[in-house]
């Protein structure tokens, strides 16, 4: 697996979002089961203004959309949904509508940050390196 994120990119994100979701204001919704529901941006819609939001939003939306595919195939891995030799099908089935919100449907998972790191760990990654 060659990932197209840069290693520090993939850490400040994990940062952001641990740093977002530990908020105590932060209520995340039932997760339903398409993901062209706008239940994502029911997390985000009151956090517009929350600087961790702005600052992830910007950087996975400076994103490639391959980039933006992966790290939805990367939270999918460390949460289990695929195997890291599922790799490639992971991020050909978030190609698409999940990878144009990527911003909104990744930050909307409240165990984001655990789930990203899981997956880096799956490929023997680390933001300690």
């Amino acid at each position: 697996m060659r990932l197209h994120i840069p290693l520090d990119t993939l850490c400040s994100l994990i940062d952001l979002a641990r740093e977002f979701q530990a908020k105590e204001e932060v209520v995340f919704p039932e997760v339903p089961s398409s993901p062209t529901d706008d239940w994502a941006m029911q997390v985000l819609a009151d956090h517009g203004d929350d600087y961790n939001v702005t600052e992830f939003q910007g950087i996975v939306n400076e994103m490639s959309e391959r980039q933006r595919s992966e790290l939805i195939a990367l939270m999918w891995v460390g949460r289990g949904d695929f195997s890291a030799d599922e790799w490639e099908e992971a991020v050909d089935e978030a190609w698409g509508d999940f990878s144009i919100r990527a911003a909104a449907y990744v930050l909307a998972h409240p165990m984001l940050s655990d789930h990203l790191e899981e997956g880096m760990i799956a490929f023997e990654l680390s933001c300690e390196e």
